[in-house]
């Protein structure tokens, strides 16, 4: 991995950054160790017993440091066969929906044996845990994907301490930290740069009036600081109930202004928008007239809180 990363830097296809250069040495040793895990042939495996599999990497920082870039750089290059790369939402509206359907009496070592069906790595694209029913599921999930071998790589916006804060019972939530923190070596990205920043600053980013040409640059924007992703709807918790984020991505959220003004939301709202995000998407921004004060009272105070 490491000299696919200096080829692009040479290449001048990427800027030279040590911060990124410190993780891919991490990354590059895990890859090393699931090597030689899947190294002791098949009687080797039948005779043995089963052993701890591989720290994983938990790779935190700000948007635009290159979490993902150096995540599916290691992903293309770590020389196994077994392994999945998924975005985190994803991942767990597919868990959701397979316990859903299963039958079994350990519903939890059901989904464990599916995911692990021929998986030694599962690398995850931005964890986020922002709701309960996740809150509650993924520690479990983690330590018997482990029991089977599983290796996790995963990117965050937070450290492990981070995720969930503020979230209902997070004192449940708090023993699946601990477990990280125990099992995968925890790697601050310290970028000096936004690098997905960069390529937005120079364009306009308010886009009037709503024309197809300028709704093309709305959508070229959107590709932009996501890489082409198509998003995911998602909740946050805010006191106690859940607030309906449409469609996020690497950092990233997008409302429509009647889903974030034309509703009964407040500043709560807003700063969890903000906690969780740093770039959103607003489109259908109409003018306000008398009749819409309310709407008005709201767009003040988002900007506000932004």
């Amino acid at each position: 991995m490491l000299n696919q990363l200096q080829k692009r830097q040479n290449a001048g296809l990427l800027r030279p950054d040590p911060a990124q250069d410190q993780a891919a040495v991490i990354l590059e040793a895990l890859s090393d160790r699931l090597q030689q895990q899947g190294s002791g042939g098949f009687w080797s495996g039948l005779f043995s017993k089963k052993s701890p599999p591989p720290r994983g990497v938990y790779l935190h920082g700000a948007v635009g440091g290159g979490k993902t870039m150096l995540m599916d750089l290691f992903f293309e290059t770590v020389p196994i066969l077994q392994k999945r790369r998924v975005h985190f939402h994803a991942f767990m509206q597919d868990i959701h929906q397979r316990r859903a359907q299963l039958q079994a009496d350990d519903v939890i070592a059901a989904l464990a044996d599916e995911i692990a069906d021929g998986v030694r790595l599962l690398c995850l694209d931005e964890m986020q845990i922002v709701d309960i029913a996740d809150a509650m599921m993924i520690g479990r999930l983690y330590e018997a994907l482990r029991l089977r071998e599983v290796t996790l790589v995963t990117t965050a916006n937070v450290p492990p301490e981070g995720l969930y804060r503020d979230g209902l019972n997070r004192q449940l939530f708090l023993p699946f930290i601990d477990q990280l923190k125990a099992t995968m070596d925890v790697v601050a990205l310290q970028s000096a740069a936004d690098y997905r920043r960069g390529r937005v600053r120079a364009r306009e980013t308010f886009l009037s009036p709503a024309t197809a040409e300028n709704r093309i640059a709305f959508n070229a924007i959107w590709n932009d600081l996501t890489d082409h992703a198509a998003g995911f709807p998602q909740k946050l918790a805010v006191l106690g109930r859940d607030l309906l984020v449409p469609k996020a991505a690497h950092g990233c959220a997008a409302f429509t202004f009647a889903e974030l003004c034309g509703q009964a939301l407040g500043p709560a709202d807003y700063l969890a928008i903000t906690r969780s995000f740093q770039t959103v998407f607003i489109s259908g921004l109409a003018a306000l007239g008398e009749s819409q004060r309310n709407e008005a009272k709201r767009f003040i105070i988002m900007i506000d809180a932004f």
